[in-house]
């Protein structure tokens, strides 16, 4: 049996590329080995597409809360749409402290709440004209309401919008027991509808704050719902706030973080010690 060999230059000519790459070969064994090709590329000649991503979403989202909270507050406040006491008006002030700006926590709740507290003295005159509803005692006993608004707005400015959920939700419902504890105080104090169970003594007090007048729910059941709707819609507002928060920096970490104080730096001797 002849064995029959392939001359080297055809070979080389019938494994020429035809580009006119550079071709490494070796002749090992009668082997021609080739450099690994490339695949080509390809460019992409369309525009790039303009899609918002999942933060950006997340914080138009945020920007928008302050809306809703209005929006779920004054819809809220649509006479027998919910039962008595039972208002997103204490976590609605408290959350307006927690996550407005400055002057925008002050005069946006306050502002509201008085918006929808005239419209419903409106309603109430026309529909139980027997209410006097604008009244000096009822008048006073409103102003009230408003001092407790206050004091929600102003316990909600000691919390701040990177605190946790549970310290949140604790400050939300001490703002309800907060709100409950003055309105009735006030009501026991102006007395605006002449109820004779609420004498002014620690007894007509104590009334105020746990049966109420004959005829109506005990204030107990109105605190209940106070306590639950004061958690309940607090909860809510929060879990909204932090489920769209943007990304906290490393920058926004250490903003206003005071750098630790290193050791003095010995002084420098003087050039005629240091000769």
């Amino acid at each position: 049996m002849v064995a029959h060999y392939m001359p080297f230059w055809q070979a080389e000519s019938r494994h020429r590329v035809q580009s006119g790459a550079s071709l490494a070969w070796s002749r090992f064994g009668g082997q021609i080995n080739f450099p690994a090709r490339s695949p080509p590329r390809s460019e992409n000649l369309s525009p790039p597409r303009s899609e918002l991503s999942f933060p950006e979403v997340k914080q138009k989202w945020n920007k928008l809360l302050s809306v809703l909270f209005i929006a779920v507050f004054a819809v809220s406040r649509i006479p027998g749409l919910m039962p008595q006491n039972f208002s997103v008006a204490y976590a609605f002030a408290f959350c307006a402290g927690v996550y407005f700006s400055r002057r925008l926590s002050w005069w946006l709740p306050l502002v509201v709440l008085l918006a929808t507290d005239i419209g419903l003295n409106f309603y109430y005159q026309r529909a139980h004209p027997d209410y006097q509803v604008w009244s000096a005692p009822n008048l006073a006993n409103l102003a009230f309401n408003y001092a407790a608004y206050v004091a929600l707005i102003f316990l909600g400015r000691r919390f701040k919008p990177q605190s946790s959920f549970t310290a949140l939700l604790g400050g939300g419902i001490l703002g309800a027991i907060l709100f409950y504890f003055i309105t009735n105080t006030a009501s026991w104090f102006f007395n605006p509808f002449n109820n004779p169970e609420y004498s002014k003594n620690l007894a007509g007090w104590i009334i105020a704050l746990t049966k109420g007048t004959g005829g109506y729910p005990s204030t107990w059941e109105f605190f209940r719902n106070t306590l639950l709707s004061g958690g309940l819609f607090t909860a809510l507002f929060v879990a909204a706030e932090k489920l769209t928060a943007p990304a906290e920096s490393p920058a926004d970490k250490t903003a206003g973080a005071r750098e630790p104080e290193g050791e003095a730096e010995p002084e420098e001797k003087p050039e005629e010690a240091k000769a």
